[in-house]
């Protein structure tokens, strides 16, 4: 389902950006340009980037990390340093 959403999103951008180009060449204009390319893109930011709920149906169980569990402190050539 991630990998299908990621091509979505990535198709939508290059669709995007070959809209601006075109636009940008067709007016010869390239604020015209720049700003289509940067309107679909603030787009696709609103799409994406939300916690919708939908995203948080299947969280993912990370691994706690090794300093979690033997505790803080940095390790160097055997020594802990804090």
């Amino acid at each position: 389902m991630t990998d299908q959403m990621l091509d979505t999103v990535r198709v939508t951008l290059e669709g995007q950006i070959v809209v601006a180009f075109v636009l940008g060449i067709y007016w010869h204009d390239i604020h015209t340009s720049l700003f289509t390319g940067l309107v679909g893109a603030a787009l696709t930011f609103l799409v994406v980037v939300p916690p919708w709920p939908f995203f948080k149906q299947h969280p993912v169980k990370w691994l706690p990390s090794q300093t979690s569990l033997m505790g803080s402190g940095i390790e160097v050539d055997g020594e802990r340093v804090s």
